[in-house]
């Protein structure tokens, strides 16, 4: 149960955002303060490039309440996430952007949630201001595909920026595998949940380091990670085909045995050896997709490593 002792970690997994990392951190301080908790903000810096890391270690020396965690490269998006879901110390933690994206002053209802016994409480974007067709197109049509090919429903417009309580998280971290899709694993993971919908605004600065090809990647993670629809879809192709082959088969022995008519078709026999091998190489091409996962989580890698992390490198400067 939720009481003023308790303590609230606020992750934000950050790469290459030096335009919008003070603001956002103001408007966090300014939603939290008039709250009865405490609270940690967490920072992961995942291989940035720009000035990040230097802003993140300014602020960790300005607020003790501020912890900045520097991969040693990127990772991406999810494994960061991971990261500071694994560091957090809080009896809830929630996880957002630092683009504000993610409006800081839905903190406390996110909290208010929390207080009313949800252990999950997600927020779902109805709308983003300024978000081409195409991408709300494809988004849609990615949770489309998902919930009608796998068993675990994932909320439409569902995104990162959730509460999670300490039990929830407790669970998660048992999660180890390497294709992660967060928002897949948080509702599979059961416990008590409820949604906040929301309308997202412009990032404040900067440009989203989300692109067409991270999108592709992260929907193949999802599908392929809670989904073998793909596999069973390329087997029935195959006995369909198998068994028109057959079909075509009998009725060239047909024709050659019981007909004066000579077999015609090359173009038509050309077009099927072709259709037949490009099908074959596709689903050669889904197997491979699961055989290199099974790949990557037999070598039982760490998900990430740390480069430092700035707070316990200040308390340790301080003793």
């Amino acid at each position: 149960m939720a009481s003023p002792e308790n303590v609230i970690s606020i992750v934000v997994p950050v790469f290459n955002e030096q335009d919008n990392i003070d603001n956002f951190y103001q408007e966090v301080v300014n939603a939290m303060e008039p709250l009865a908790y405490s609270y940690e903000l967490i920072f992961i810096d995942d291989g940035s490039s720009d000035a990040t890391p230097f802003i993140l270690e300014r602020l960790v020396n300005a607020d003790k309440r501020v912890r900045a965690l520097i991969m040693a490269r990127n990772f991406g998006h999810q494994v960061a996430l991971t990261c500071g879901l694994d560091h957090a110390k809080g009896d809830a933690v929630i996880t957002m952007d630092g683009d504000m994206q993610h409006p800081p002053e839905m903190l406390p209802q996110l909290i208010t949630k929390w207080e009313e016994g949800f252990q999950v409480v997600q927020t779902v974007r109805i709308n983003t201001e300024g978000v081409s067709w195409f991408k709300s197109f494809t988004s849609g049509m990615f949770y489309k595909l998902m919930n009608a090919m796998s068993n675990v429903q994932v909320t439409e417009g569902g995104s990162d920026f959730r509460l999670l309580d300490k039990q929830v998280v407790d669970s998660f971290r048992r999660f180890r595998e390497r294709a992660r899709f967060i928002r897949g694993m948080i509702s599979a993971i059961g416990y008590r949940q409820t949604k906040i919908e929301f309308v997202a605004p412009k990032r404040f600065a900067g440009q989203s380091k989300f692109s067409l090809k991270r999108m592709l990647h992260f929907a193949l993670d999802g599908i392929t990670a809670y989904s073998k629809t793909p596999l069973r879809f390329a087997f029935y192709i195959g006995l369909a085909l198998g068994f028109s082959s057959i079909v075509l088969t009998g009725h060239v022995v047909y024709i050659r045995l019981f007909t004066d008519e000579a077999v015609p078709g090359w173009a038509t026999i050309t077009a099927s050896i072709l259709l037949l091998g490009g099908l074959q190489l596709a689903g050669i091409g889904i197997i491979g997709e699961y055989v290199g996962r099974i790949f990557e989580e037999v070598k039982q890698r760490p998900l990430y490593w740390l480069r430092t992390d700035l707070n316990r490198q200040q308390n340790e400067g301080n003793e």
